[in-house]
């Protein structure tokens, strides 16, 4: 078990219970009863050696994400993968400094005209709120480019 998780470290940066959940399948039938104990000890060893680090991987997550998605969506992968509070906080934190610039190159990416009408304005403000942006800083993004070309 501990070479396969060393595999999966390999690959890419996991967090510590999105390993341990990617580990528990290949506990074999004998070893159910103390499974747990023995994910976590090589889960805590990883830890002690910096192999497997939280914050490293929301690092990688937020690097990864933040030229396609919004700090709500980003946030809200990090919880699913088990990500602690304080480093999610404090990743958003960073990542709402660049946000309206992400926000425009998603938007110019996806639409060549701003919005000419309120369906327009519509149909881009549910793109950028899909993409896990704020309605405030969609506001921002849309109303600036709608009266500018009007």
């Amino acid at each position: 078990m501990r070479q396969r998780a060393l595999d999966y470290l390999g690959k890419r940066e996991y967090s510590y219970v999105e390993l341990a959940q990617k580990l528990k399948p290949f506990v074999e039938e004998s070893e159910i009863d103390s499974a747990d104990a023995q994910i976590k000890a090589i889960l805590d060893d990883f830890v002690k050696r910096g192999w497997l680090s939280d914050a490293r991987f929301t690092e990688q997550v937020v690097h990864a994400r933040k030229s396609k998605f919004g700090s709500a969506k980003v946030a809200n992968e990090l919880r699913e993968k088990g990500v602690a509070d304080d480093l999610i906080m404090d990743a958003i934190e960073k990542l709402k400094e660049t946000e309206l610039e992400n926000a425009l190159a998603i938007w110019r990416k996806k639409f060549k005209a701003s919005p000419h009408s309120r369906e327009e304005w519509a149909k881009q403000a549910r793109f950028l709120q899909s993409r896990g942006f704020s309605f405030d800083l969609i506001k921002r993004v849309l109303n600036s480019k709608f009266e500018h070309d009007n």
